[in-house]
């Protein structure tokens, strides 16, 4: 057979399966990027016609769409500067804020390990000894030996972990987002809570008094034979009932003021405050388009973070099957020679080429693999349900704030139609043309109104905040 023909086959075989091998590694995915996936349903996460739109006539018309609420800093959204003051103290005494912090060193440090894996390991091993036989004079020996040791990533083994540290490392990132978005929430709600109890615990204390004066006057009534006892006896009851109020109002501004002081992070005591009636939001409240969801919400980030991980544990697991290859050398100085003792001592140096391929656990790649793509597909599907909590949430508090806005209007009405009601069977009943029960129903409506609209409008600011951080804002 001709030499030169055997060695052309030979060679043409080698190119055939270094470019076949070539193909195989590259379309076998170990070395992919994450790729966010099409089928995620970001189109219809909220229904846009929600959105809440400013009175006719304050807003140009032909101006463009305004930015999603989401975009406006938690100091352009809660313009009370005494609230401003116990977010920012809350920003920098929150345990929980803190120790997502130094999970970002964490994470930090993790990335840079990984990233460090990809440069050779040297260690320095010198060793020495003194040996003797037959109680001769002893002979010293030496070594001092540096080595190096090198791992090519051919098959993507050390890049798919240094992706997956990136992605934990952007992961923690966007918790520490979530924390400081969930507590900049949590400290204007337990505010404004603060704020809808004082304006109650003011009704309940000015109804109060106002009981007291009307016990007095039915007393008085009962002396010149106006009235009976039965009415004076239910007036004492019902202004015993205000006053009960008046007390459990109190004791839960106590407790908010308590649940607040721990999120600020220090011992509880009073906390400085404004009024409901002097709080200013805008009317309109725009909320952009369902895809911002993915680039405004950390828990949405977050979820996408965890899919990215999966993905790379997926490609690990792939780089599982193939070959790992590790170069490694030493270095130094010794005058040990086997048996010999040698002075002055000799070079010593060495070089050596690993390559461990993998032929009896395939099983267990086969099943790390399958675990791994279980587990990408678990991180899809939380992914995915995290945009639909989102969307959910959205929608939820654009209708909160609509609704409470609608029943605010409602609440005017019902409080004016109240007031003229009591003031007209009191005067009735001075008169002896009406009963007491009369008065005791419209002044108790007329309490139970004033009170309701507090709420109506403590509920309309909570929807505005709750639609604020589930559009993702508050998390600079």
């Amino acid at each position: 057979m001709n030499t030169h023909l055997f060695t052309d086959w030979k060679a043409g075989r080698v190119t055939l399966l270094a470019l076949a091998s070539s193909l195989f590694f590259s379309g076998c995915g170990i070395y992919t990027k994450y790729q966010r996936p099409d089928d995620l349903p970001t189109d219809s996460l909220f229904d846009k016609s929600l959105a809440l739109a400013a009175p006719a006539g304050t807003v140009d018309e032909a101006a463009d769409e305004p930015a999603s609420l989401a975009l406006l800093s938690w100091r352009e959204l809660y313009r009370d500067t005494q609230l401003q003051s116990l977010i920012e103290e809350a920003l920098q005494q929150n345990t929980d804020l803190l120790a997502a912090r130094q999970r970002i060193k964490e994470a930090e440090a993790t990335l840079l390990s990984a990233r460090l894996a990809y440069l050779p390991s040297f260690m320095l091993t010198p060793q020495g000894g003194v040996s003797s036989f037959d109680k001769s004079k002893g002979s010293w020996t030496y070594t001092a030996v540096a080595s190096a040791s090198w791992e090519v990533d051919i098959f993507g083994r050390l890049t798919n972990a240094k992706r997956r540290a990136k992605a934990l490392y952007l992961q923690s990132r966007d918790y520490e987002q979530a924390i400081t978005s969930s507590l900049v929430a949590n400290v204007a709600n337990l505010y404004y809570t603060l704020l809808m109890l004082d304006d109650q615990l003011r009704i309940s204390e000015e109804t109060a008094a106002n009981w007291h004066e009307s016990v007095k006057t039915m007393k008085a009534m009962m002396a010149a034979g106006m009235t009976n006892e039965a009415a004076v006896s239910q007036s004492e009851a019902t202004c015993r009932q205000v006053e009960a109020s008046v007390l459990d109002l109190r004791q839960q501004i106590d407790e908010v003021e308590n649940s607040l002081s721990i999120i600020l992070g220090h011992v509880p005591g009073d906390i400085a405050r404004g009024t409901l009636a002097g709080q200013e939001f805008p009317q309109e409240l725009a909320v952009g388009i369902p895809l911002q969801l993915l680039s405004h919400r950390p828990d949405v980030k977050s979820a996408e973070q965890s899919l990215a991980m999966a993905f790379y544990g997926t490609n690990a697991a792939r780089s599982a099957f193939y070959p790992s290859i590790t170069l490694s050398g030493t270095a130094g100085w010794t005058n040990s020679a086997g048996s010999m003792v040698i002075n002055p001592g000799k070079v010593l140096a060495s070089a050596v080429g690993s390559l461990v391929l993998p032929i009896f656990n395939k099983g267990v790649n086969i099943a790390n693999l399958k675990i791994a793509k279980a587990q990408q597909e678990e991180a899809k599907l939380a992914f995915r349900q995290a945009l639909l909590n989102a969307g959910s949430e959205v929608n939820d508090a654009l209708v909160q704030v609509q609704t409470a806005r609608d029943k605010a209007q409602l609440r005017s009405g019902q409080v004016a139609s109240l007031e003229t009601a009591v003031r007209s069977t009191e005067l009735l009943m001075k008169h002896g043309t009406t009963t007491y029960l009369e008065v005791l129903t419209a002044r108790q409506g007329l309490l139970s109104a004033r009170l309701s609209q507090v709420a109506d409008r403590f509920s309309e600011i909570q929807g505005i905040i709750n639609l604020y951080q589930a559009l993702g804002g508050g998390c600079e």
